[in-house]
């Protein structure tokens, strides 16, 4: 059993993904399944099996996310040591090599979205940031070398 901790928001959109799913998605299946059947014959029936199969990823999907959702602890940045990067914090980075600033927001893996300046904790970027101050410096070895960051500032 993995935990995986969440920002309350991720944890709602989550849960809300999950009841979307588990109502309006099986509802879909269902009726996709029925439309189907009333075509004839089952053993020939490449809609039905299609529609049968989709009902399976559906299914899995609603289960790995039930399961994602029972390990999940949803975070609270009050509790979080000041002063060192974790989860949730925002973090001012300089690009040592073209010396540009980024700022990004370390999240759960569910969470991430770069657009939105949000990378995971387990991304080689993210799980290098952890644990580190301001000053320190951030090494990701990547096909063309080792990219190096320094941590500018820490926020929550």
């Amino acid at each position: 059993m993995e935990l995986t901790y969440l920002t309350q928001e991720g944890y709602d959109k989550l849960k809300a993904e999950l009841d979307l799913m588990k109502t309006v998605g099986r509802s879909d299946m269902a009726k996709q399944i029925q439309e189907a059947r009333e075509k004839g014959d089952l053993s020939e029936n490449a809609e039905y099996d299609a529609a049968k199969e989709a009902q399976g990823l559906l299914e899995l999907k609603i289960s790995k996310l039930e399961t994602l959702l029972s390990n999940a602890r949803v975070l609270d940045a009050s509790h979080i040591e000041e002063g060192k990067v974790f989860i949730l914090s925002t973090v001012k980075l300089k690009n040592l090599q073209n010396n540009t600033f980024i700022t990004y927001t370390l999240v759960a893996e569910q969470e991430a979205n770069l657009k939105a300046g949000k990378i995971s904790v387990k991304s080689p970027l993210g799980h290098s940031l952890l644990g580190k101050v301001v000053g320190e410096i951030a090494e990701i070895v990547v096909p063309v070398g080792t990219l190096k960051f320094e941590i500018m500032e820490i926020n929550r």
